[in-house]
């Protein structure tokens, strides 16, 4: 296949997606093989949530909605003009995906296809229908794709390259298992957001999203606040009241009142607006239903630390306070050139060749 009918591929796989919106679908006479996949589709973003408790229909939609908005023919062409993209003969690269939030590996399984390799994924226990169900519809549009695409349960064989994403601990056990292999290994990172006090409402409502959305269970995700001395929270809890309702998930409320007991029982001072608490700590990391804040003094110092952590870091979201910052409400938005932990997935894929 050339890049051109890979991308033409790829591109009618997002027009069969912007049929899923968050909160109808829309059938498109012209969308190819819609006959076969459409009901099957709307069937199983509906089964989700029995498959995985996170996935709700509202999260597995949100997933749906950016990566049809991302697989246009001008955004995969911008894209790969970065490249110089070449016949060869296809490696094997194995994918061994998360499955922390829906679809969360696509972007590597659609990376090693369009750099002219083969894929072969190994999914999460978690999300383990979406990808395979996408993998049919690009058989059956183009079906030169299923040489290039294979699952497997078991352990991983007869691959030339991985790219494996797992916590710490599992990276651990990637990188000794793999050593004799090309190989990207990810490891836990967490995003921050960095707050001046002259953010609007507006702002602080968006930072909502960087917050919620997926429960908070991504990298991307926001899960720590840096803040002035002597911030006053009241406009922020003020700005994300509307994202309340999140309160209502079972497994989301069930976390928030374990989390908020722990730390209560540990004597902590936390804030609290009833459906998340905040408390000040040093960590990036914070438990699902709490964010961790913490407070600076000095601009410049606070932009050193960053960058000595930027290891630990996926996402920065503020005002224009860093140079590559993301803005409020844009972290689970990335486009097609943003790479997780900000390592060129398709310079290493072609390096293969």
């Amino acid at each position: 296949m050339t890049s051109l009918e890979k991308i033409n591929a790829f591109a009618e796989l997002g027009t069969f997606l912007s049929q899923f919106k968050l909160d109808s679908d829309k059938r498109n006479a012209d969308v190819q093989a819609n006959d076969l996949f459409f009901d099957d589709f709307i069937r199983l973003i509906d089964l989700s949530q029995s498959h995985n408790g996170w996935f709700t229909p509202e999260q597995v939609r949100f997933a749906i909605v950016s990566w049809a908005d991302a697989l246009t023919v001008e955004n995969l062409e911008k894209w790969l003009s970065a490249y110089h993209l070449t016949d060869h003969e296809p490696k094997t690269v194995g994918l061994i995906l998360a499955g922390n939030i829906p679809l969360v590996g696509f972007h590597d399984f659609l990376s090693v296809l369009m750099s002219g390799n083969k894929a072969l994924v190994k999914l999460s226990s978690n999300d383990q229908k979406l990808l395979p169900f996408l993998a049919r519809y690009l058989v059956e549009i183009e079906p030169r794709f299923s040489n290039l695409i294979a699952f497997t349960d078991g352990k991983l064989e007869n691959f030339d390259a991985v790219i494996a994403t797992g916590s710490n601990n599992t990276a651990r056990y990637f990188e000794y298992y793999f050593r004799d292999k090309p190989a990207i290994i990810r490891k836990n990172r967490n995003s921050v957001a960095i707050l001046t006090g002259n953010e609007t409402d507006s702002q602080l409502h968006d930072l909502g999203e960087d917050i919620f959305r997926y429960f908070g269970l991504g990298c991307r995700n926001v899960s720590k606040l840096f803040v002035p001395e002597g911030y006053d929270f009241t406009r922020f809890f003020e700005a994300i009241f509307p994202y309340g309702d999140v309160i209502h998930y079972e497994k989301y409320a069930n976390n928030y009142d374990y989390n908020k007991a722990v730390f209560l029982m540990s004597n902590f001072k936390l804030l609290d607006n009833g459906f998340l608490t905040i408390k000040e700590d040093n960590s990036y990391a914070s438990p699902i239903s709490s964010v961790f804040y913490e407070f600076y003094a000095n601009a410049d110092v606070l932009k050193q630390r960053l960058e000595q952590d930027k290891d630990l870091l996926q996402c920065i979201v503020s005002d224009g306070f860093m140079a590559d910052s993301i803005p409020f409400g844009q972290t689970q938005k990335p486009q097609l050139w943003d790479y997780a932990d900000d390592v060129d997935t398709m310079d290493f894929l072609l390096t293969l060749a």
